[in-house]
């Protein structure tokens, strides 16, 4: 099959995809089911039917408004689409129709929803973290009992270490450090990236988090979604890690 009809087609799944993901990150929160009712608008509760449900295009088509009682409709919705549907084109591209593609779409997609419902609700919901890490587990199976081995090892490593870490805080401030969904979280990562890439999650998160949003925090005072920087540095673990890893070990480490 020809690499532009396989991105295509993984574009358009993705987009599929994104369509469901705003649903979940609508809905989980609010700890309403993602099945039931089928899609309706917002503000006249309206049904949307299937034409206008199209990715993107049935936004684009509407003018982002109600085709009943024209209501605007977030732009939200589409850019997610259009966002799930880049990344599973580009995991198509940059490892052709692979495992490891499907491998890093999923992963790809529950990082987003992740990444936007803890920057809007400070929550993270089971079904990202708990579902997963089934998933993560799931994808790790075709590489047999030493692919599933490193993907518990990484969850176990990525559960205790945010444990940990949470559990000093809370000795050291007196206070909830860090919330039970980025330990979940953590969990989640490692059974995708291994012990290895939860360290260098971690860290880039941690680091990412003081540079960009602590400076931020202590003059509004608002709580650190911490879950949005740890997804960002477990995506360039995921993308990048071996590379690091290894500049790590030659550079710092010397050998």
């Amino acid at each position: 099959m020809p690499e532009g009809v396989v991105i295509a087609f993984a574009a358009g799944l993705g987009a599929a995809i994104g369509s469901f993901l705003n649903v979940c990150v609508y809905r989980l929160p609010r700890n309403q089911s993602v099945l039931h009712p089928p899609s309706t608008c917002p503000g006249c509760g309206q049904r949307i039917p299937w034409y206008d449900n199209v990715p993107v295009l049935g936004w684009l088509r509407l003018r982002g408004r109600c085709r009943r009682c024209r209501a605007p409709i977030s732009v939200e919705y589409p850019l997610v689409e259009a966002l799930v549907a880049a990344l599973w084109g580009a995991a198509a591209w940059a490892y052709g129709p692979s495992w490891t593609a499907l491998t890093a779409a999923v992963f790809g997609t529950l990082l987003l929803g992740i990444a936007l419902t803890d920057a809007r609700h400070y929550l993270i919901p089971d079904e990202f973290t708990w579902g997963g890490l089934a998933l993560g587990l799931a994808l790790r199976i075709p590489g047999g009992w030493s692919g599933l081995a490193q993907g518990l090892i990484g969850a176990a490593a990525g559960f205790a270490l945010l444990y940990g870490i949470a559990w000093a805080g809370e000795k050291v401030f007196r206070k909830e450090a860090m919330g039970g969904g980025d330990i979940k979280m953590m969990a989640m990562v490692g059974a995708f990236v291994g012990w290895q890439g939860v360290l260098l999650t971690v860290f880039g998160g941690a680091l990412l988090g003081t540079l960009v949003f602590v400076p931020i925090s202590l003059r509004t005072k608002k709580l650190v979604p911490f879950g949005v920087f740890l997804a960002a540095g477990a995506a360039v673990a995921f993308v990048a890690g071996d590379v690091i890893i290894a500049w790590y070990k030659t550079q710092i480490l010397g050998f």
